[in-house]
């Protein structure tokens, strides 16, 4: 996948699809987003590249998914069976690191 505004742009209607509200916000965010909820909304970090943005909303949908009930047009469709196993091998990333945290200090 090719880390460009098209594909910003394809992951911002993804999320718009599932009722997510993007806001682009200036601020210190450790990982590059806030996500609540109840509001589903997120807030990413308005002085973020490019490729920083995809990554950090590739981080959202790896941990959130998609409802299968989300009408998704058929271009969008497309473009989350392309996203699915990028997604999954994120998915294992997350989990790898979260382990690593978790495991006792010696």
């Amino acid at each position: 996948m090719k880390y460009n505004k098209t594909t910003l742009k394809k992951l911002e209607e993804l999320l718009k699809a599932a009722d997510y509200r993007i806001r682009y916000e200036k601020g210190q965010f450790q990982s590059g987003y806030c996500l609540v909820k109840q509001q589903r909304q997120i807030v990413m970090n308005k002085f973020y590249t490019t490729e920083a943005r995809i990554q950090s909303l590739l981080d959202i949908l790896a941990k959130v998914g998609l409802s299968e009930e989300v009408a998704l047009s058929e271009n969008l469709q497309k473009f989350w069976t392309q996203l699915l196993p990028i997604l999954a091998q994120q998915r294992e990333q997350i989990e790898a690191k979260e382990e690593q945290e978790e495991a006792p200090k010696l």
